[in-house]
């Protein structure tokens, strides 16, 4: 009789620890997902003028960078560079070349982990390092955000908001990345986009995303040239925010 109420003491403490541990766990969900510094990413500007943003998202590829630039400078066009801090440290006359011919430096995270499996604290330490990375090479602070592989949890989302950061995703995709995505494809990606939601997206105010490729290097005269010859600027994502609420979109 003894034994078994010892045993009895026992298995009740442990489901109690068990117990105030998944209440734990529980809150810090609800905390997360309740709490109003999560806002919504943008994907789009809402505007009736031919503007867009194109948006490079680096981590690798730094021997594409010169011909991107070099690209963007001919085709007049401006652009949005969302570097990793670790691709910062390594590259930091890089990150300075970009920043001195007119383009915008913003904040990939550092590692480039994925955001929906870390904490809120994980992932502002991913944002904080490399504004610090950032801002020490060359002398701006970081306030945009893009989340690697586009993940939209609540944690990343909390965690941007928390330091100030607007979480950016996109318009349009590339998907660059792909061993299947030719110049061909990227470019008709961006000038011909295919239906999403039964809803053709439109092109102003769209937000672009790229990446340093070969195939990203040979598509973007394609991409400039053609947009240009309809009306189409290319602006930086703080210039592109300004036209925010000039006319309407379908985008959702």
């Amino acid at each position: 009789m003894f034994i078994n109420l010892k045993i009895s003491r026992r298995i009740l403490s442990l489901g109690g620890i068990f117990f105030l541990l998944l209440v734990g766990l529980l809150f810090q969900h609800w905390m997360v997902r309740s709490s109003s510094t999560v806002s919504k990413p943008m994907e789009q500007i809402n505007t009736d003028q031919k503007v867009m943003a194109l948006t490079i998202n680096v981590d690798w590829g730094e021997e594409y960078i010169p011909a991107i630039l070099d690209a963007l400078d001919k085709g007049q066009a401006r652009a949005t560079f969302f570097v990793t801090g670790r691709w910062a440290k390594k590259n930091p006359e890089l990150l300075k070349q970009i920043a001195s011919r007119g383009h915008e430096i913003e904040n990939h995270g550092y590692s480039h982990p994925h955001p929906d499996h870390l904490s809120v604290g994980a992932n502002q330490e991913e944002i904080k390092k490399t504004e610090s990375i950032i801002q020490g090479i060359i002398g701006r602070k970081t306030h945009f955000y893009a989340p690697p592989y586009g993940e939209k949890g609540a944690s990343g989302l909390k965690a941007a908001g928390l330091l100030g950061y607007q979480t950016i995703l996109w318009t349009l995709d590339t998907v660059d990345w792909r061993a299947e995505s030719t110049p061909e494809i990227i470019a008709q990606r961006i000038i011909n986009p295919a239906m999403r939601f039964g809803i053709k997206p439109k092109k102003n105010g769209a937000i672009v995303l790229m990446h340093p490729k070969l195939n990203t290097v040979k598509a973007l005269p394609v991409i400039l040239n053609q947009l240009t010859r309809e009306g189409f600027a290319f602006q930086t994502l703080d210039a592109l925010i300004t036209f925010d609420q000039i006319g309407d979109t379908t985008s959702r």
